[in-house]
């Protein structure tokens, strides 16, 4: 019985699973809005009383850099010591990992189903992977090929620093720099990076927001209104700046995918993806992904995949928990 967890700025989703034959079996799964808790102790003690079940291994995905055993969350007021928690619920210990290193290791639970194919790649393809994976944040993980299996390696590329490639970037990173400082790739490929595209993009002239669209931006997430009125086509400002989101998304890929050279594929993950999957068929994402320069040959070779599946990095956390068993 494996107690897994995937800790976001915006929720927490913990679930029991077990092996069976060889595969994991989602029990029970409950999500919690994340700001509505003052820390993961609290969630984790929560639902363990809500079901009879006794793990025999932890493991929770926390958005944030992890160092022995504690993570202070990049976009939560929490600090996550794996210790704290194990002792708040009476277990010996619980593997803590950063919440796109579990991405990586839930990419093996998956079926073709759970992929959308945006690029081929070379028929013989094989080597390192990359997961770039756009949600309140921007996560970024590696997988090392050690030639018979992969070793996921964390990373917190997302807050490395943002380039622009033409004239219409730059300009938004000196916008972006006068509001920020500094500017990461996670100030812009992420759900509220995409509302800071579409500020720019307006404050600049470059759309009209009519009344009508400044009161559904007020209404809640702005992020979710700008992408349901680009898709729909009832925004010329919304669809540019998805559009634009869609560039860099897949620029900062192409930018990943050369660091690891990543050979054996690149995967989007996330919560965004998905639901933008049309924008993300367009030339758009992979002129983006391949404008490279010399190398991009090398990019046009690699396989690129949409995750389709939500529980990826839940499924990733559960199966670093059995490798404790």
């Amino acid at each position: 019985m494996i107690l897994a967890g995937d800790v976001g700025g915006t929720n927490t989703r913990l679930a029991f699973f077990e092996q069976r034959a060889g595969k994991l079996q989602n029990l029970f799964e409950h999500i919690y809005p994340s700001h509505g808790h003052a820390s993961l102790e609290d969630i984790v003690a929560e639902f363990l009383a809500s079901r009879k079940f006794r793990p025999d291994a932890v493991a929770i995905g926390v958005a944030g850099p992890v160092r022995d055993g504690v993570c202070r969350a990049t976009n939560l007021p929490w600090v996550v010591d794996a210790r704290l928690v194990a002792k708040r619920i009476g277990f010996p210990s619980i593997t803590l990992l950063n919440d796109l290193e579990a991405n990586a290791y839930g990419i093996a639970t998956l079926a073709p189903v759970d992929f959308a194919l945006l690029q081929r790649g070379a028929p013989d393809a094989r080597g390192n992977c990359v997961v770039v994976s756009p949600g309140t944040g921007l996560g970024e993980a590696a997988l090392h090929w050690e030639g018979t299996r992969y070793s996921p390696l964390a990373s917190e590329g997302g807050h490395s620093s943002f380039a622009p490639t033409d004239e219409l970037q730059d300009e938004m990173l000196k916008y972006m720099r006068a509001k920020f400082g500094h500017v990461s790739w996670e100030r812009l490929v992420c759900g509220p990076g995409l509302v800071n595209i579409y500020e720019f993009l307006r404050d600049t002239k470059r759309g009209e927001e009519p009344a009508w669209l400044a009161a559904e931006m007020k209404q809640g997430d702005p992020a979710p209104v700008i992408s349901r009125l680009a898709l729909a086509e009832k925004s010329a400002l919304c669809e540019k700046a998805l559009d634009l989101f869609v560039m860099l998304l897949g620029s900062e890929a192409g930018n990943m995918a050369l660091k690891v050279l990543a050979t054996g594929g690149v995967y989007i993950g996330g919560g965004i993806a998905p639901k933008i999957l049309p924008k993300l068929q367009t030339p758009a994402f992979l002129a983006a992904f391949t404008n490279k320069g010399r190398l991009k040959e090398v990019l046009e070779s690699m396989p690129v995949r949409v995750i389709l599946n939500d529980g990826t990095a839940l499924r990733g956390a559960a199966y670093r928990a059995t490798l404790t068993l």
